[in-house]
C-alpha cells in the first residue's frame, strides 16, 4: 500500500484493504477490430497475479496512472479486485483518433480480449463517472452474459442531453472538457489545464462560438467543430453516440450514484426509470454532490467497491439493500437519507404556485380580466450571469441569489413562510405564459429557499431555449413555456419562503441566445429582447412542485 493511497482511502472512507502489495502491469496491447491497439495496464493482488479471476473493466479517455490509476487500479486491487485500465483510442499512447463517445465498438471488442487472457475467468465489471460511466452503457446492451456488473456514477446513456440542455449549448462545461483534453497530454498538463482554465471566462464572451477550439486551445479541434455543427440528437454525430435505446437490454446489475447538482442527473434519472419500469436490477443513490466534487468522487468509489465485490465475488456484505437512497437536502433537523423504493416517490402529490402581482407566488390561480405582466429586458451583450447551480468544475453549487436577483433583467416571485416543513422529492417543472419582443429567447427559471435572514439560496434550476423546441404559441400572440427544472430531494424549512426565479439567461452556463435567429454558433450580431410574463386569469404561469407524504420513505444512515 503507497502512503497516497492509504491517506485516500481514509479521505474516501473506503473498507479496509485486503492486501498492501499490489503490482501493475502496464502497456497491455489489445487489437480492436479494425487493427488498432489500444494500451491497458492490470492492477492485480501480488498473491494473486497468477489466478484465473473477474476483472474489473475501466476505459478512460484521461490516461492510465497518476490519479486514474491510483484511485481505480491500485484502491480496487487493494480491497479484491483485479482491475484493468483501457486508454480510449486516441489516448495516451493509444492507436487510432480519438472520437468522443463513440465507444461501442472498442468496448466489445475489449471485452473479447479479456475474456481471452489467461489471468481472467468469470463475469466481468465495470466502475466509473462521467464518460467513465458512458463506456459502460456503450457496451451493456451487447455485452451478454460475460458482463456481470456495472457501477455507474454522475453519468447518463447518452450526452447530447446535456450537451444542449433545453436547446441550448451548455457552454461553460463544454468549454472546460475542451481545454481539459486538449490540454492533457501536454508536458506539466495540469499547469496548462489550470492555465488556460484561468483565461477561459474571458473567452466565452468571444465570438462566434465555432471559433472557441481556436481561442481555447491555439488550433482547430475537429470533434468539437462536428459536434457544434450538429446539434440535433438525431443527427449522424449524435445518433451513434447514443445508447438510451440499449438500456432496458442490459441485463447485468446495474448500480447508479449521482449527485443533487450534477450536471447529468435528469438524464441519469431518465435511464434508472427505464431499468425500474423494465424490472431489472437497479440501485440508486443521489446525495449533495457536483460532477467533479470530492464527497461525489468518494462515495462513488466507496458503492461502486460494494457493488462489484457482490457482483463479481459473491460478497454482499457492504451493500445495502435499499434500491433507492437520497439525501435530501435544506432543514437540518428534517433533512437527512431517505430509502424509496421507487422514482418519482408513489405517494407525491403536486404542489402548484400560481405567479401573481408584486413579485407573489400564490396557491390559488389567478382570476379576472386579462391584466399586464412583469417585463424585463434581455440583452445578450450584458447576459444575465449564472451563479451557482450544475456545472462540470463547480465546487459551489449553492450560493446566495441576491445579488442575482437585484438585476433589472431577473424577476422574481416569493410565497408566504410556511407554516409547516414542506418537504419536495421529486420532479419539479414550470409553466410560464410569456410575451416576447422576438420568438428566439431563452427562459431559465430557479426554486430558490429564502430563509428567515433573506437569504435566497437556489435549490434547482433549468434553461428553455423557445425558438428551438417547439412551444406553443396562443393566439393572443404569448407563448406557453413549460419544461421540466432538476429534480429535488428538498426540505424547505418552516418559516422559509419558496421563491421562483425568472430570467432569459445563464451565462456562462449557458451560451447566450443571440435574439435574432441566427445559429448561436456562428453568430456575430446581439439583439435585446423585450420579456413579458404573465401571470393572468387566461395565462396561469405556474411552478409545480411534488410534495412529499410520509408513506414509502424511510430514514436510512448515510452513504
Amino acid at each position: 500500500m503507497s502512503l497516497a493511497s492509504e491517506i485516500l482511502a481514509r479521505r474516501m472512507r473506503l473498507p479496509r484493504a485486503q492486501t498492501r502489495e499490489i503490482v501493475c502491469e502496464p502497456d497491455l496491447r489489445a487489437a480492436m477490430d479494425d487493427g488498432a491497439v489500444l494500451l491497458a495496464d492490470r492492477w492485480v493482488a501480488r498473491a494473486q497475479r497468477a489466478r484465473h479471476q473477474p476483472t474489473v473493466l475501466v476505459r478512460s479517455p484521461y490516461g492510465r496512472r497518476q490519479g486514474v490509476g491510483l484511485i481505480f487500479g491500485r484502491l480496487l486491487a487493494e480491497r479484491g479486485l483485479q482491475v484493468v485500465i483501457q486508454s480510449v483510442r486516441g489516448t495516451f499512447g493509444s492507436e487510432g483518433t480519438f472520437s468522443p463517445f463513440d465507444e461501442r465498438a472498442d468496448g466489445l471488442a475489449t471485452l473479447r480480449w479479456i475474456e481471452e487472457q489467461p489471468w481472467h475467468r468469470g463475469p466481468i465489471g465495470m466502475i466509473g463517472p462521467s464518460y467513465l460511466g458512458l463506456v459502460q452503457w456503450a457496451v451493456g446492451a451487447d455485452a451478454g452474459a460475460e458482463l456481470g456488473g456495472l457501477a455507474i456514477q454522475f453519468s447518463a446513456s447518452q450526452f447530447h442531453a446535456q450537451t444542449y440542455a433545453g436547446g441550448s449549448l451548455s457552454l461553460e462545461t463544454t468549454a472546460s472538457w475542451l481545454v481539459i483534453v486538449a490540454e492533457q497530454e501536454r508536458r506539466a498538463a495540469p499547469i496548462a489545464i489550470a492555465r488556460t482554465l484561468r483565461r477561459l471566462p474571458r473567452l466565452l464572451s468571444e465570438l462566434p462560438l465555432a471559433d472557441l477550439d481556436e481561442l481555447a486551445t491555439g488550433g482547430r479541434v475537429d470533434w468539437y467543430r462536428d459536434s457544434m455543427a450538429h446539434p440535433l440528437r438525431d443527427d449522424t454525430f449524435w445518433g451513434v453516440r447514443d445508447y438510451t435505446a440499449g438500456v432496458t437490454k442490459v441485463t447485468a446489475p446495474v448500480q447508479l450514484v449521482g449527485g443533487w447538482y450534477d450536471i447529468f442527473l435528469p438524464w441519469m434519472l431518465e435511464d434508472f426509470c427505464a431499468l425500474q419500469a423494465a424490472g431489472l436490477s437497479v440501485q440508486l443513490i443521489v446525495g449533495p454532490w457536483t460532477h467533479t466534487g470530492p464527497g461525489g468522487a468518494s462515495a462513488g468509489i466507496r458503492e461502486g467497491i460494494a457493488w462489484l465485490r457482490a457482483q463479481l465475488l459473491g460478497d454482499s456484505r457492504l451493500v445495502r439493500p435499499a434500491a433507492i437512497r437520497l439525501l435530501v437536502t435544506g432543514e437540518r433537523s428534517g433533512g437527512g437519507w431517505r430509502e424509496l423504493e421507487s422514482w418519482p416517490p408513489p405517494d407525491i402529490s403536486e404542489y402548484r404556485l400560481w405567479l401573481g402581482d408584486h413579485g407573489r407566488l400564490e396557491e390559488l390561480p389567478p382570476r379576472g380580466a386579462p391584466a399586464a405582466g412583469d417585463r424585463y429586458r434581455y440583452d445578450p451583450s450584458d447576459p444575465t450571469p449564472s451563479l451557482g447551480g450544475p456545472v462540470l468544475l463547480g465546487r459551489r453549487p449553492v450560493v446566495d441569489n441576491r445579488p442575482l436577483e437585484a438585476r433589472s433583467d431577473v424577476l422574481t416571485y416569493t410565497a408566504p413562510a410556511l407554516q409547516s416543513p414542506l418537504e419536495a422529492i421529486g420532479p419539479v417543472r414550470v409553466e410560464l405564459f410569456v410575451r416576447a419582443g422576438s420568438p428566439f429567447f431563452d427562459i431559465f427559471a430557479r426554486v430558490c429557499d429564502v430563509d428567515a435572514h433573506g437569504t435566497s439560496w437556489n435549490v434547482c434550476d433549468a434553461l428553455a431555449r423557445v425558438g428551438a423546441n417547439g412551444f406553443e404559441q396562443l393566439r393572443d400572440g404569448s407563448w406557453r413555456v413549460a419544461f421540466d427544472l432538476w429534480p429535488m430531494g428538498h426540505r424547505f424549512a418552516a418559516g422559509h419562503r419558496v421563491r421562483l426565479q425568472v430570467s432569459s439567461g445563464a451565462h456562462p452556463r449557458y451560451a447566450r441566445n443571440p435574439g435574432n435567429g441566427e445559429d448561436p454558433m456562428t453568430a456575430t450580431a446581439l439583439r435585446a429582447v423585450d420579456i413579458e410574463i404573465l401571470h393572468d386569469e387566461p395565462h396561469p404561469s405556474q411552478l409545480i412542485l411534488p410534495r412529499s407524504g410520509d408513506s414509502g420513505l424511510t430514514r436510512s444512515a448515510g452513504a
